[in-house]
């Protein structure tokens, strides 16, 4: 195990013992000669024997063992034991391309100290690139609205000044509260898209009634938190709608009726963000506006 590592890589591992299996292949392959780098690999509770593998890779790499699955909290785990000086965190069906990844990450980091998070570029096995709202639509460096939570990188200090990932929402949209924490504390996300991570997209665990009921309650906490009246108003409508036409789409109305319930029984202390701030947000307010929806449709 690496004495005071440069680069903590936490990665969260939940019932998929296959792909525990390959990320820990290559993470052993990738980090074979580097002295600089740590792994934390969390178990959030698993029972289908991923413990147990991972406890016979104590020898090369820290197991965070959990009792139960935690959600995201089982990484916040993993992120207060880091002892690296930035954390990269990866799931348990993703994983770095390749050791210059590793080195531009801390490159950036070390050179551009106004960068709080670099964003990866997610990719497929075969080197496709991933398009998702979360990263900019063109592969060119520069400044990013968020991060895919299975490929970025985060000052260790800066990530536990904002709190880690807010626990409470177990699953989805965390990485835009902290992506919104970090602007509040003026610094930048920037995406680099030399630095890549491999997300392999496995759909074990990737269940109907997740995708309706946490998008749903959590994006809409986030509106209530961070926008002023009207256009939270707007956007909150919006939400509703489109986690609707989810529900309607795989038959999980139960779910959407308690995300519905619990976005607005939760007290919510508002911190609405300066216009300057909000203006960042402009993908996702797209994202979450039925018009702008609209319009990717039928344009």
């Amino acid at each position: 195990m690496t004495k005071n590592p440069k680069l903590s890589i936490v990665f969260l591992n939940y019932n998929r013992l296959a792909e525990t299996r390959r990320t820990v292949a290559h993470l052993r392959d990738i980090l074979a000669n580097r002295k600089d780098t740590q792994v934390l690999a969390v178990n959030n509770g698993s029972d289908d024997g991923t413990r147990a593998y991972l406890r016979t890779q104590a020898h090369w790499l820290t197991l965070v063992d959990m009792d139960q699955n935690m959600g995201i909290a089982g990484l916040n785990e993993g992120f207060k034991q880091a002892g690296g000086e930035y954390i990269l965190v990866l799931d348990d069906d993703s994983h770095p391309r390749d050791n210059a990844t590793l080195d531009r990450i801390i490159a950036c980091l070390d050179t551009r100290p106004q960068v709080g998070i670099v964003a990866c570029c997610i990719e497929s096995d075969s080197g496709q690139p991933a398009r998702t709202w979360h990263l900019p639509e063109k592969d060119m460096p520069g400044p990013s609205m968020a991060f895919v939570g299975c490929g970025f990188a985060i000052r260790r200090d800066l990530f536990e000044r904002v709190g880690w990932y807010p626990e409470r929402f177990f699953l989805y949209q965390n990485e835009m509260e902290v992506a919104i924490r970090v602007m509040q504390q003026g610094c930048q996300i920037r995406y680099e898209p030399d630095c890549r991570v491999v997300h392999r997209e496995s759909r074990v665990g990737r269940t109907n009634w997740r995708r309706v009921y946490f998008p749903t309650r959590n994006t809409i906490w986030i509106i209530r938190r961070y926008f002023p009246f009207p256009d939270a108003t707007y956007l909150i409508v919006s939400r509703l709608c489109m986690g609707l036409v989810r529900a309607i789409q795989s038959g999980e109305f139960r779910w959407y009726h308690k995300a519905v319930r619990d976005a607005f029984k939760e007290p919510i202390e508002p911190e609405v963000l300066p216009q300057l701030l909000r203006g960042q947000l402009d993908v996702f307010w797209k994202q979450n506006s039925l018009w702008h929806q609209f319009l990717d449709l039928h344009f």
